[in-house]
């Protein structure tokens, strides 16, 4: 059940069964959103710490903590980069230990949707797409970097094998006058494309490799599996649901060789075509799920 929420949580019934969700349990939601995840773990008995640096998650905290008591769910604002700190300040963690960590990656629903936001090429807003709303935003990027950096990074982050040209396209477009919403990005990155048929709009990749850039996202993705073990207890669970190719190799090979964790999918699992069907996000879903060793 959703409860009309701005985003359907992807792979509800195998999150809550891998992370073994039940009374007693402490499990940390590390990408809180609006809440669709916790919430099911919450009505699964477990007890939930959420964490989310999206200034907009607070409403959603806010309105699952009026429907479970407060020792039961708790919200934590913040990027699940520092979830060492983040528990150690938390209440419900014993001495900054859980029971479970769950990590959906990459950008909801609602932020998509929310075109004053700025990462959606199909939304006309300004050019922003940063996750907490504070720091250098991707029209600072668009407008500053050279052309040589631009490039490097949609082909780094995006994969975009036209990477030159839609950076040199970007670069003489934004010299000859600033780029600050979404719409005109967009524009200039189709003229730019080859022609022939094709499966995505041009822009995605350009636009998934700026969205993940400005906001560090596979920085923070290491940063917290390589302190996820120390935060799980021995037969804790870890699961990372995955978008894209970037993050799941990462997920993949950083734990693959950890010591604490033993692997318990050996292959991504994915969606349902009847949930694939219903929720268009959930088709290049990429489900891993780990457990806390004793050593």
């Amino acid at each position: 059940m959703t409860h009309d929420l701005p985003h359907v949580p992807v792979m509800p019934q195998e999150t809550v069964d891998w992370l073994e969700a039940a009374p007693g349990k402490i499990i940390v939601d590390g990408t809180f959103g609006a809440g669709g995840h916790s919430r099911l773990l919450l009505e699964a008995g477990a007890d939930v710490i959420g964490i989310d640096q999206d200034p907009a998650a607070r409403t959603y905290a806010a309105q699952l903590g009026r429907e479970f008591s407060r020792e039961r769910f708790e919200f934590l604002s913040g990027n699940f980069r520092d979830l060492e700190n983040l528990l150690a300040g938390s209440r419900k963690a014993r001495s900054g230990r859980v029971d479970g960590l769950l990590l959906d990656l990459g950008v909801s629903s609602m932020q998509l949707d929310e075109a004053d936001r700025g990462f959606a090429f199909r939304h006309e807003g300004p050019l922003d797409m940063r996750m907490s709303g504070s720091g250098p935003d991707a029209a600072d990027i668009v407008n500053g970097y050279p052309e040589e950096q631009l490039a490097a990074l949609i082909y780094r982050y995006g994969e975009e094998r036209h990477s030159r040209r839609i950076a040199r396209a970007i670069r003489q477009e934004a010299d000859r006058e600033p780029i600050t919403d979404t719409a005109r990005l967009a524009d200039v990155i189709r003229a730019a494309y080859p022609g022939g048929h094709r499966r995505d709009h041009p822009a995605r990749r350009t636009f998934q490799a700026l969205r993940i850039y400005v906001n560090d996202e596979l920085g923070a993705l290491e940063t917290v599996l390589a302190a996820a073990g120390w935060m799980l207890d021995p037969g804790g669970r870890l699961v990372v649901i995955s978008y894209h190719s970037l993050e799941d190799r990462i997920v993949k090979h950083s734990l693959r060789r950890d010591p604490l964790f033993e692997v318990l999918t050996k292959r991504p699992l994915g969606a349902t075509e009847a949930e694939q069907e219903t929720n268009p996000r959930a088709r290049s879903a990429r489900f891993r799920a780990f457990e806390r060793t004793a050593a």
